[in-house]
């Protein structure tokens, strides 16, 4: 029988990024139709406040799309097997990893979020993989600005990060010998 760890899709999580994207597109607006209001030692004019609302409506609006189209849809966020990693938790939507192309496990934490990078020896593979420009570009940014295209978080997981990250690297291991 074949050793398969599912971790799921934790809908709570997904609600609670939901609900602060939600309210970052709210803020946007505010800052957009009442700049006014904004205006501080960091945001000095009325135009620099509308700038800043509307690159959080534009960020922050694709993210609640893009949160409330994956968000549900998938129960397993993460399949790990002995083929590989399949994570289905995030934008990228890549499919699986193979435990082949896999050449290292790394954790980074960036702006306080901690995510572990897929190190592969084919990273145009997986790039090309990706189901939409946007997924793509980021996934480029990633391998350009950290070395490796494929990351995973828990940040819509049921599980801890640590929990995460020994399991990956267990599993790493033991396919890697």
């Amino acid at each position: 029988m074949e050793d398969k760890i599912e971790i799921e899709i934790s809908s709570t999580k997904v609600l609670l990024l939901i609900l602060g994207s939600l309210l970052f597109v709210i803020l946007g607006i505010l800052m957009i139709l009442s700049p006014e209001t904004y205006i501080n030692p960091i945001f000095k004019n009325e135009n620099i406040v509308r700038i800043v609302g509307y690159i959080g409506v534009l960020f922050f609006g694709l993210c609640l799309f893009f949160i409330s189209k994956k968000g549900f849809k998938n129960n397993s966020g993460l399949i790990i097997d002995s083929q590989g990693i399949t994570d289905n938790s995030n934008l990228s939507n890549i499919g699986l990893i193979e435990w082949n192309d896999i050449v290292g496990i790394e954790t980074m934490e960036i702006a306080s979020n901690k995510i572990i990078l897929i190190q592969t020896e084919k990273p145009e593979k997986y790039i090309d993989r990706a189901k939409n420009r946007i997924a793509k570009k980021i996934m480029k940014a990633n391998f350009n600005n950290y070395g490796s295209p494929i990351s995973i978080t828990s940040s819509a997981l049921k599980i801890k990060f640590d929990d995460l990250e020994k399991v990956i690297k267990k599993e790493f291991d033991k396919h890697k010998t």
